[in-house]
């Protein structure tokens, strides 16, 4: 809870029995048990905002093959990697692309790597309900693709440049322009996660995440580069930005802990 609940311990044990009787009288009229947890269960306070609000889809335990993650080119729709076009309309901002290469230290492509991505809208505003400051949202934003590297370890997103946002690390502060990148291995639990940030923001001096790496060599590598020839004419910026997993000069990676 993000909020002190001041409920106390007799007043949870009251509704705690106020359930398990209107159960119990459910199954004295001809019920059957509730043999799971009930998702929304107000003794449990945060399940009352995170339960689901939809009966869950029953399917066939053979057939869940066919929907479950899968890594490779039958999973990942080429679509995906374009974040201007999953609406009606068209997202504000600045329109760009980013692309690079997934390299492994020995500088060798990495290939067939599932790469993810979320970021904020061009008003520094995610779509997440935790993400309450006063900036607006885009209906024509959602801020999440993903994209399958090729054999040299390529991958190329069209998105818009997000903006920065306040955090409340201290006062006034406000994180850097940046997009979050997710790399996974052969399964989910070979998770990596990065941030891209800007050429010459002006927060770089101010931020303490990007300050936190010491090496400005190793910050320096954080940041994309503007390549004219990635620009697209009358349409989009262009920024490069590779990825390298391992070695000396491996690209920072977050900790499981971090959340901005």
């Amino acid at each position: 809870m993000t909020m002190k609940d001041h409920t106390s311990q007799s007043e949870i044990n009251d509704e705690m029995r106020a359930i398990e009787a209107e159960a119990r009288a459910r199954v004295d009229d001809g019920g059957a048990p509730e043999l799971h947890p009930r998702r929304n269960y107000p003794p449990y306070r945060s399940s009352i905002l995170r339960h689901p609000t939809h009966e869950l889809v029953r399917v066939d335990p053979e057939e869940v093959e066919l929907f479950s993650p899968a890594f490779g080119h039958t999973d990942v729709n080429v679509l995906e990697s374009d974040l201007t076009i999953q609406h009606r309309g068209e997202p504000l901002g600045e329109r760009m692309t980013v692309s690079g290469r997934v390299l492994d230290g020995e500088g060798r492509p990495v290939r067939r790597q599932l790469i993810e991505i979320w970021q904020a809208n061009a008003g520094g505003r995610y779509v997440h309900k935790r993400d309450q400051h006063p900036a607006p949202l885009d209906p024509n934003f959602t801020g999440v693709g993903r994209v399958i590297t090729g054999e040299n370890g390529e991958y190329s997103f069209t998105t818009i440049k997000p903006g920065p946002y306040p955090w409340r690390n201290h006062l006034n502060a406000w994180r850097p322009a940046h997009i979050h990148f997710s790399l996974f291995g052969t399964a989910f639990t070979q998770r990596l996660i990065t941030q891209m940030y800007f050429p010459g923001d002006p927060l770089f001096a101010l931020d303490p995440i990007y300050q936190s790496i010491t090496d400005p060599a190793a910050r320096a590598r954080l940041v994309g580069t503007y390549d004219h020839d990635l620009s697209v004419p009358e349409w989009s910026l262009g920024y490069n930005w590779d990825i390298v997993l391992t070695g000396p000069k491996a690209t920072w990676m977050e900790s499981e802990e971090a959340h901005d």
